[in-house]
C-alpha cells in the first residue's frame, strides 16, 4: 500500500490556517510534550541547517506551514507516536511442537507442530504449521506450508509473501492463491487453480508482527533486516525438509513485496554457504520505487491506463496538488525526516481527494469498497476464520493472539523508518546480473500499485541487459485455448506482464489466468511467447 491507513486519516483531518515560525508560533505549550522530545527538535535543526530542497519553490517553510497545519487540527499523542517506537506483548508455546536447529544459526529454531492442520478441511495434501523463533530477542514467524497436490518429491517449492508492509501471507492462502478460500459461514470453499496444484508452497507471517507472528522486546523496520530474518527461516526450513533441496525454489508475493523481495533476493545471494538455490523471483503489482511509480498515478485515474476514473476537472486538481506531494516525498526521501515525511502524507491525501470521494476500491478501480479497510467482505471472513478458537488450536497459535488481516503498527515502524520511500530496483538488478529470471507481473485494474507506474519503474532496473528490456515492446499474451489475457514483454531472463481485468489481487481476480502464468513460468518459459 502506499499510506497506511492511519495516516492517511490523520492527514485528511488536516485544515490550512497560515505560516508560522516554527518554534516560536508552531508549538503552544499544550504541544510542550513535542518540544520535550529531542528527536523533533534535532530533525528540525537539521532540516533547517541543510534543507536539500525537492524541487524550486520549497524550502523550509513548507515545513514549519505542514506541521502548523498538523498542530491545529491533530492532538498531541497522535502526533507523538510517530516519534514513538512500537511495544509487543510477549507470548511463548513450545510444548506441542518439534523443534529443529541449525548449527550456523543457534540462536533460531524451527517448531513444527505435532500434528497438522488438515481437521481445518483446507486441502487433503500433507501440511505443516509452526513458527520460527529467534531466541535473544523473542521474536516468532508463523508459517503454513502445503505440499503439492502433484509430486511434491519432483514440483518446485514456492515460498508466498504478502505485503502492507504488515498484510499477512494467509490472505494469499485464504483470500488468493491457497487451497481454498473461506465462505460467508466460515467454512472452506475448494480452490481448484490453487497455486499448490503444482509446487508445493510455504505462506510465511513476515516480518514480525504480522499476521499469526508476533514479539516480545524486539520488532523489525526495514525490508533489509525482514530480509535477514527470511534467509534464516529458509535455510532452518531446508533443514528439517532436507527431500526438497533437489527441487526449484521461487520466492513470490505482491505489493509491498517489491520491497521485500528483490532484498531477499540479495540476501540469498550473498551467502556462499547457503544450503539452498533461488531459481526465481515473482513479484505481482510491486511496490518497488514509491516516489517513481506514484509520479504517474494521475495518468492511471486519467484513463492511461485504460480505464477514465476521474473527471478532467478533477484531473487538474489532482495534478494541482500531486506536485508538493510529490516534492515533499523528495525530501522526505532525502532526509529521512519526519519533519517532511509527515506533510508529504497531507498534501497526497489531498491530490487523492476526487479518488476518495468516490468510495470505490483502490485495489480494483471496477469496484465499489465492500467494507472497511481493505474493501473486500471475504477478507473480513477469513479474518474472522483464523481468530476462531478450533483454528488456532490446528496451527498451534496462542489462544490469546489477535488475528488481523494488516498489522498498522508493522507499517507504522517501516514508516518511522521510512522504508517505503527507498527505491528497490538496485536489489533486482543484483539478481537479474547474478542470472536470476525476475517477473514482474501486474493487475491492470489495480491503483494501489498500478501497472503504468510499475511498468515504467521496470525500466529503471540497472542491469547488464536494460537497454535490451527497455527498448521491448509489449505483445499479446496468449492462453492456451488462444484467448488474449494479456500483454507481454522482456528480454531474456526479464518479464513484465500485464494481466487484463484483474486488480491488484491477481491471483483472487483471475485464479485460471494466474494459475497459468505460474506454470508457464516454473516450466522455464520466461517468454510468454514475446
Amino acid at each position: 500500500m502506499k499510506l497506511s491507513v492511519a495516516l492517511v486519516q490523520l492527514a485528511l483531518a488536516v485544515v490550512a490556517i497560515g505560516f508560522p515560525t516554527f518554534e516560536q508560533n508552531v508549538f503552544s505549550n499544550k504541544h510542550q510534550v513535542l518540544l520535550d522530545n529531542p528527536q523533533v527538535l534535532q530533525e528540525y535543526h537539521t532540516l533547517k541547517s541543510n534543507f536539500p530542497g525537492a524541487e524550486e519553490g520549497f524550502g523550509i517553510e513548507n515545513i514549519e506551514q505542514a506541521w502548523k497545519h498538523l498542530l491545529h487540527e491533530v492532538s498531541v499523542p497522535e502526533l507523538e507516536k510517530y516519534f514513538k517506537k512500537a511495544e509487543y506483548a510477549k507470548k511463548i508455546d513450545t510444548e506441542q511442537f518439534e523443534v529443529v536447529s541449525h548449527e550456523d544459526h543457534s540462536n533460531h529454531q524451527l517448531r513444527i507442530k505435532k500434528t497438522d492442520p488438515y481437521s481445518l478441511g483446507l486441502d487433503t495434501v500433507q501440511q505443516y504449521v509452526g513458527y520460527m523463533d529467534v531466541r535473544d530477542v523473542d521474536k516468532h514467524f508463523f508459517y503454513w506450508f502445503f505440499e503439492s497436490r502433484n509430486d511434491p518429491k519432483s514440483d518446485p517449492v514456492v515460498l508466498w509473501i504478502n505485503g502492507g508492509p504488515g498484510c499477512s501471507s494467509e490472505g494469499g492462502l485464504l483470500f488468493e492463491l491457497g487451497p481454498s478460500f473461506i465462505d460467508v459461514n466460515l467454512k472452506p470453499v475448494f480452490n481448484p487453480y490453487s497455486w499448490n496444484s503444482n509446487a508445493s508452497v510455504i505462506f510465511l507471517d513476515q516480518p514480525v508482527g504480522t499476521g499469526y507472528s508476533y514479539a516480545g522486546n524486539e520488532d523489525v523496520a526495514t525490508s533489509t533486516d525482514a530480509a535477514k530474518d527470511v534467509y534464516v527461516f529458509l535455510e532452518l526450513f531446508f533443514q528439517k525438509f532436507p527431500q526438497f533441496l533437489g527441487n526449484k525454489f521461487h520466492v513470490s508475493g505482491e505489493s509491498y513485496a517489491g520491497h521485500y523481495i528483490p532484498r531477499i533476493g540479495a540476501e540469498i545471494i550473498s551467502h556462499p554457504e547457503r544450503s539452498f538455490e533461488l531459481s526465481s523471483l515473482l513479484i505481482g503489482n510491486g511496490y518497488v520505487d514509491a516516489y517513481f511509480q506514484q509520479s504517474y498515478d494521475q495518468k492511471m485515474l486519467c484513463g492511461e491506463g485504460g480505464i477514465d476514473v476521474i473527471t478532467e476537472e478533477e484531473c487538474e486538481q489532482m495534478d494541482q496538488y500531486l506536485k508538493p506531494c510529490l516534492a515533499f516525498q523528495g525530501v522526505c526521501e532525502v532526509t529521512g525526516s519526519a519533519l517532511a515525511c509527515v506533510p508529504s502524507i497531507y498534501y497526497c491525501a489531498m491530490a487523492y481527494d476526487p479518488l476518495t470521494k468516490l468510495n470505490l476500491n483502490p485495489y480494483d478501480l471496477r469496484r465499489p469498497c465492500e467494507t472497511e479497510g481493505l474493501c473486500y467482505n471475504e477478507i473480513d471472513y477469513m479474518s474472522d476464520f483464523m481468530n476462531l478458537n478450533s483454528t488456532k488450536e490446528a496451527a498451534g497459535v496462542p489462544s490469546d493472539l489477535t488475528f488481523g488481516m494488516c498489522n498498522h503498527e508493522v507499517g507504522k515502524r517501516f514508516n518511522d523508518k521510512h522504508d517505503g520511500i527507498v527505491p528497490f530496483q538496485t536489489y533486482i538488478g543484483e539478481v537479474l546480473d547474478y542470472g536470476i529470471p525476475v517477473l514482474h507481473y501486474a493487475g491492470d485494474k489495480d491503483f494501489v500499485c498500478h501497472w503504468l507506474g510499475y511498468n515504467a519503474v521496470s525500466n529503471t532496473v540497472k542491469y547488464k541487459n536494460q537497454a535490451n528490456f527497455t527498448e521491448a515492446e509489449f505483445k499479446p499474451w496468449v492462453s492456451k485455448s488462444g484467448k488474449e489475457i494479456g500483454q507481454v514483454r522482456g528480454f531474456d531472463k526479464f518479464t513484465f506482464l500485464r494481466v487484463y481485468d484483474a486488480g491488484h489481487m491477481v491471483p483472487h481476480d483471475q485464479p485460471e489466468v494466474a494459475y497459468e502464468m505460474l506454470e508457464t513460468w516454473l516450466s522455464g518459459d520466461y517468454s510468454f511467447g514475446y
